[in-house]
C-alpha cells in the first residue's frame, strides 16, 4: 500500500509500511467496538418501548402512561430498570481482572475470541428472556464480553499499528462503538413500529451480528509481535513483525520489543508494580481519565437518550428519531478525531472539547430549568430543536475527544511491564463509574431535575483544567519510549522518573 516511512527513536529508524494486514487486522479487532456500542445504544431504546416495560417493568409502564403520577422528571425512576442497563458494566468490571490474565498468558487474539463467545451467549439469553432474571443473566454475560474485549482490543491496536498512525487506528475501536450505537438507535426506531409486541426481542437479538463479527474476526487476525515475544515465541513474533511492517529490516524494533518484554518478565506482580513511582504518572492519568470520561454525562445521554427526550416532552417516535440524530453526530464526529488525532494532537482536542461540552450542557440546563417543570412542559417546538442542537454539540465534542482519547492515551502510555495490568485498571475503573452513572442517572434526574446538567458541567470544567496542567502530548512517540520522551520532560511528572530507585530522591520532590 503506502510507501515506507521511518520513525525516529533515539537515533534509530523503525522502518514500516502501512500494510494491508495491519489495516485488516485493526478493522477486524475494532469490530468488538460494534458490540459494545450496540449494547450501549440498544438498552435505552428498548427501555422506552411500552411492550418491553409492560412485560418486565409494569410500574414504569404505568408511570409512562400517566406522568401525572410522578411528574416529568421521575416517571422512569426505577432501580430495576436501571439495573437492566447497569448490570452489564458491573460484570465487565469483574471480568476485566480475568481478562488481564488471559491477555498476558493466552494473548490478545485469544482474549478477543473469548469476548466474542460471551457476547453470543449473552445475546441468546436476552433475546429469549421471559423474566427479569433471564434479562439480567444475559446482560451479565454481555458485560463479561465487554470486559474481555475492552481489555484486549485497545492493547492489540496500539501494539500492531505503526507509530505514525497509531492514534487513528486505535480510534477505530471508538469509531465502531459509535457506529454500534447508531445502528442500535436505527433498529430501535424500526422495531418500535412493530405491532406484534416482539420488537424488543428483535432489537436485543440482532446483537448477535456484531458478536459473530468479533468471533470470526478474532479467528482471522494475527496476534501482536509484543504478545508473541512476551510469551517466548521469538521467531514467530519476528515473522509477524515483518509481515505487519511490510519490510525485511525489523531488527531495531524487534530488539526493542524483546528488551521491553525481558524487563516486563522480571516483574513478578504486575499490579504491585503499577504502584511503583515510575508508573505513577501513567496510572494516575489513566484512572482520572476514566472517571472524567463518565462524569462528562455522555453515557447518561447515550444510555437513556429516548427516555431523556421523552422527559423533555418529545413524543415516543420523536424521541427515538432524536436519538438516531445524536447517534449519527457521534459517528461523524469520531471520524473528525481519526483525521486530527495524529496531526493536531491529543491535548488540543481535549481542551477544545472541554470548552464546547461545558457551554452545551449549561445551555441544556438553562432551557430545562426555565421550561420543563414537574407537571408541565412548555418546551415547544423551537426550544425542543434548540435542546437537540445543544445535545448534538455536546455529543460531537465528546466524540472527537474524551470518547476515543480516554482509551487511546492510557493504552499508549504504560510501560511494557505494566501494560496489561494497567489496561485492566483502565477498563475496571471505566466500568465501575459507567455502572455508577447507569444505575444512578434516572434517580439523579428525578431528584436533581435540570440541575443534573449543572452537575456534569462542573465536572467538565475540572477535567479541562486537569488536561491543561497534567496530560502531556503523546502523538508520534513510540509506546516503548514514553518514559524518556514524555514523562521525564513533563514539568510535574518528571519527579517520579527515577532510573535507580523506586521512589523520589528527596522529600521536596514528592
Amino acid at each position: 500500500m503506502a510507501g515506507g516511512f521511518g520513525v525516529a527513536t533515539g537515533g534509530v529508524e523503525f522502518e514500516a509500511k502501512i500494510t494491508p494486514l495491519v489495516i485488516i487486522s485493526c478493522i477486524m479487532a475494532a469490530s468488538g467496538g460494534l458490540m459494545f456500542g450496540y449494547d450501549v445504544g440498544i438498552s435505552g431504546g428498548v427501555t422506552s418501548m411500552p411492550e418491553f416495560l409492560k412485560e418486565f417493568f409494569p410500574t414504569v409502564y404505568k408511570n409512562q402512561q400517566d406522568p401525572g403520577l410522578t411528574g416529568n422528571y421521575c416517571k422512569y425512576d426505577n432501580q430495576g430498570l436501571q439495573l437492566f442497563t447497569s448490570s452489564l458494566y458491573l460484570a465487565a468490571l469483574l471480568a476485566t481482572f480475568f481478562a488481564s490474565y488471559t491477555t498476558k498468558t493466552l494473548g490478545r487474539k485469544m482474549t478477543m475470541l473469548i469476548a466474542g463467545i460471551l457476547f453470543l451467549a449473552g445475546t441468546a439469553f436476552n433475546a429469549a428472556a421471559f423474566n427479569l432474571s433471564m434479562l439480567i443473566v444475559g446482560r451479565l454475560l454481555l458485560g463479561c464480553g465487554v470486559g474481555f474485549a475492552n481489555q484486549a482490543i485497545p492493547l492489540f491496536l496500539s501494539e500492531i499499528a505503526p507509530t505514525r498512525i497509531r492514534g487513528a487506528l486505535n480510534i477505530l475501536f471508538q469509531l465502531n462503538i459509535t457506529i454500534g450505537i447508531l445502528v442500535a438507535n436505527l433498529i430501535n426506531y424500526g422495531t418500535s413500529k412493530l405491532t406484534n409486541g416482539y420488537g424488543w426481542r428483535i432489537s436485543l437479538g440482532l446483537a448477535g451480528v456484531p458478536a459473530l463479527l468479533l468471533t470470526v474476526g478474532s479467528l482471522i487476525v494475527v496476534d501482536t509481535p509484543n504478545s508473541l515475544i512476551a510469551r517466548g515465541k521469538l521467531e514467530e513474533g519476528k515473522k509477524i513483525l515483518r509481515r505487519i511492517r511490510g519490510v525485511d529490516n525489523v531488527d531495531p524494533e524487534y530488539l526493542e520489543i524483546v528488551e521491553a518484554s525481558r524487563a516486563a518478565a522480571e516483574v513478578k506482580n504486575p499490579f504491585q508494580n503499577l504502584l511503583k513511582s515510575r508508573n505513577r504518572p501513567s496510572l494516575v492519568i489513566a484512572i482520572v481519565m476514566q472517571i472524567f470520561q463518565q462524569f462528562t454525562g455522555i453515557n447518561a445521554i447515550m444510555f437513556y437518550a429516548p427516555v431523556l427526550f421523552q422527559t423533555l416532552g418529545f413524543k415516543s417516535d420523536a424521541s427515538l428519531y432524536s436519538s438516531v440524530i445524536t447517534g449519527l453526530v457521534n459517528v461523524l464526529s469520531t471520524l473528525v478525531s481519526v483525521a486530527l488525532v495524529d496531526k493536531a494532537g491529543r491535548r488540543m482536542l481535549l481542551i477544545e472539547a472541554g470548552v464546547q461540552m461545558f457551554l452545551s450542557q449549561m445551555g441544556v440546563a438553562i432551557v430545562m430549568g426555565l421550561k420543563v417543570k414537574d407537571h408541565s412542559n412548555n418546551l415547544g417546538h423551537g426550544l425542543g430543536i434548540l435542546v437537540l442542537i445543544l445535545v448534538c454539540s455536546f455529543v460531537a465534542s465528546f466524540a472527537w475527544s474524551w470518547g476515543p482519547l480516554g482509551w487511546l492515551i492510557p493504552s499508549e502510555t504504560f510501560a511494557a511491564e505494566a501494560r496489561s495490568a494497567g489496561q485492566s485498571v483502565v477498563v475496571s475503573t471505566n466500568m465501575l463509574f459507567t455502572f455508577v452513572i447507569a444505575q444512578a442517572f434516572l434517580s439523579m434526574l428525578c431528584h436533581m431535575k435540570f440541575g443534573i446538567f449543572f452537575f456534569f458541567s462542573a465536572w467538565v470544567f475540572v477535567m479541562t483544567l486537569f488536561t491543561i496542567f497534567f496530560i502531556p502530548e503523546t502523538k508520534n512517540i513510540p509506546i516503548d519510549e514514553m518514559n524518556d520522551r514524555v514523562w521525564k520532560k513533563h514539568w510535574y511528572w518528571q519527579r517520579y522518573m527515577d532510573d535507580f530507585e523506586d521512589g523520589p530522591k528527596s522529600k521536596d520532590q514528592v
